[in-house]
């Protein structure tokens, strides 16, 4: 959710950046990402395949299964009043794949509320960012370190320039209720279209059986794709999303698959611990 000298409020440099660009110290917002286990979130350890290889085909269209999949999450979610995980977020921002930032996330589902403790890498450790919907005049709360942080929490707008310029997504489409809204609407027009190819088969993340369901689109003329690969993980307990990959379409000389150009993961998630109001309090 994306995803930051002494100087008052009003200079302040957002602490919430995903990826730091070459040569700026600016931080932006979403730049999270979690490193939990060495299974989970680096490339060079991907989800393992399972024992199931490919799954029959559905029926009629191509997308009724990666739907039905879909309609299952949402109903599962329904009944998720909050959750604590580990997020794992790496973008491609200005052509260049910023590393995996590692965060401890908390989100409470009404009203909508996100908090962020930076794990790493080393230089975004120890930042805070808190947002709640209808809180605080709608703005952002920030917490940097350092020098900086001595201020302690400032407010900026979640679509701030200084927040946004090296982010993807705001704070406000952080979390797995996003990704399960956002997708159903993009895979319901995918069905009419009836261009995307798909693949389903059994897998494990972070250690756990998963549906993977994978998504290949011929092209982008029109505009009507976001991404020419997608990949997510739909955990086989939960039945929600725990992992989506997005790919560009491929490019000569470039990988055959395309290359990442987003990756969002919710490990070691925990549904419905109680998480207090204090948290959310910044």
């Amino acid at each position: 959710m994306q995803p930051i000298s002494r100087r008052d409020a009003h200079d302040f440099k957002p602490v919430m950046i995903f990826h730091r660009k070459k040569n700026r110290g600016r931080l932006g917002y979403f730049g999270l990402a979690i490193l939990v286990t060495a299974t989970m979130a680096s490339g060079a350890n991907p989800p393992q395949a399972g024992p199931a290889p490919n799954s029959p085909p559905p029926a009629g269209s191509p997308m009724d299964q990666p739907i039905r999949l879909m309609a299952e999450a949402r109903q599962s979610y329904q009944q998720v009043r909050d959750y604590s995980c580990l997020f794992v977020k790496q973008e491609r921002i200005g052509g260049q794949l910023g590393p995996e930032n590692l965060i401890d996330m908390r989100v409470r589902a009404q009203p909508f509320s996100v908090y962020l403790h930076w794990l790493g890498p080393a230089n975004l450790k120890g930042q805070e960012a808190c947002y709640v919907a209808g809180a605080n005049n709608g703005q952002l709360r920030v917490h940097s370190t350092g020098i900086a942080g001595a201020i302690g929490f400032v407010s900026v707008s979640p679509n701030d320039p200084r927040v946004m310029q090296n982010n993807r997504h705001p704070i406000t489409d952080a979390g797995i209720g996003h990704i399960i809204e956002i997708y159903g609407q993009r895979w319901e027009l995918e069905r009419r279209l009836s261009k995307t190819t798909v693949h389903v088969g059994e897998f494990q993340y972070n250690q756990k059986r998963c549906v993977r369901v994978e998504l290949l689109r011929p092209d982008n003329r029109g505009g009507q794709f976001y991404s020419y690969r997608t990949l997510m993980y739909f955990d086989k307990t939960t039945h929600l999303p725990i992992r989506v990959e997005s790919y560009d379409w491929p490019k000569p000389g470039g990988p055959p698959g395309g290359e990442l150009f987003e990756s969002y993961s919710y490990a070691n998630l925990k549904l419905n611990p109680g998480i207090p109001n204090e948290v959310f309090n910044r």
